[in-house]
This record gives C-alpha cells, structure tokens and sequence, in this order.
C-alpha cells in the first residue's frame, strides 16, 4: 500500500511529471495545475532550475511537490531541503532511497525487473516506479510481475497518455500513472499556463471517466 503521506496521488492516479527550465515559471505552473483539478507534480532533476523550482512550488500550500530523476543522495537533500515531499528516481539505486529513509521522505525508486522490485522490497519498500512502462512490457508485464509480488504497488511512467491510461488504471496494482502531457515543456518555458491548465482538466475528466465505466 503506498505511503499515506502520498495520499493526493492515490486519490488523483496521475502524477504530473514536468520539467522546468526556468524556475519563474513554477508558481504559475503550480497555480495551473491546482486550477485544472491535479494538485500533484513531480518535477524532474534534468534542470539546473529544479531545486529552486521546487522551493517556489512549495509555497502553494494546495499542492503535493516531489522530486523525480533523482539519481545521487546528494540530489536527495537538495531537493528535500527545497521542499520536495517525496523523491522518485528512474531506477533502483540503495543510496538514494536510503538517504531519503533517513531525510523522512517516501521514495519511488524506478523498477522493470522482478530482481529490482525485490532488491526494493528489501530496503523496505512496498511502492516503486515502473519505467520506462511502455518499452518494458507495458500493462502485460506489470500484471506479470503483479502475481509473484501481490504486496507491491506500481506507479508507471514512461509513454502512459491518453491512449493508454485506461488499460493502466484497470490494473489492481497500479496506484496511479506518471506523465507529462499536460505539462508540455514548451508550454511551461513559454509560461502558457492556461494551455496547461486545460490540458489537466481534460486529464482529470480522463482518469474520471475511466474509473466510472
């Protein structure tokens, strides 16, 4: 069962995976996304804005902000320290969820094999990341390694969009998917919050329609 510190991301099943080129950018992008109905984000270390996006982001009290792509424990506390919530990583690295462990923060360490998913199990983890979802097998392989680790909940990420996201969601061991198409990186550079602001509102209205049929 995943961590209930991430509570909004069950709730919501979508995490807004965004890169931030300009960290000016990132309260109208928080704005954006508590305005269209997500109050989640997960921004991405691939900038050198990110640490100073996220502490800007977490001024908004209505919104959940971690860190993804997090790759060093060092990343660990810069984003921490900026006042991420939670740290994702895009594959299985023991100093990171360590150093996380020991900053107090849940962390999603990215998987695709069963070997990863136990080596994660056994730094006490019961929720990892699946990616990249779509080149790894997708929706079939998640139910395949499902079986063997009935304990573990999976949040994928990488090529889940619209097309997609049903066939994800329908799946019991998935608490919620990752993606980026609402927040486009060029819309965010270009601060078109509104453009982003729809964009979420029709992925709200998107995973509500799923869950109702």
């Amino acid at each position: 069962m995943m961590d209930a510190r991430l509570s909004p991301i069950v709730t919501h099943s979508l995490v807004p995976v965004v890169v931030i080129d300009d960290a000016d950018s990132a309260l109208g992008l928080a704005e954006a996304l508590v305005a269209g109905g997500l109050p989640v984000a997960e921004v991405t270390f691939r900038t050198a804005a990110a640490a100073e996006a996220i502490a800007r982001m977490a001024t908004n009290p209505d919104i959940l902000v971690g860190a993804g792509t997090v790759r060093t424990a060092e990343q660990v506390d810069q984003a921490v320290d900026a006042g991420a919530k939670y740290i994702v990583s895009a594959g299985l690295s023991a100093a990171v969820v360590r150093r996380a462990q020991d900053r107090g923060v849940p962390v999603l360490p990215g998987t695709v094999t069963a070997t990863e998913i136990l080596a994660a199990t056994e730094l006490g983890l019961d929720t990892v990341k699946f990616f990249p979802a779509e080149t790894s097998g997708g929706v079939a392989a998640i139910k395949a390694l499902a079986a063997p680790f009935p304990d573990i909940t999976f949040v994928p990420t990488g090529g889940v969009g619209p097309k997609n996201l049903a066939d994800y969601l329908a799946v019991p061991a998935i608490a919620a998917c990752g993606g980026s198409w609402m927040c486009p990186r060029d819309a965010v550079k270009a601060g078109d919050f509104a453009t982003i602001e729809r964009l979420t509102r029709e992925a709200v209205e998107l995973v509500r329609s799923t869950k109702e049929a």
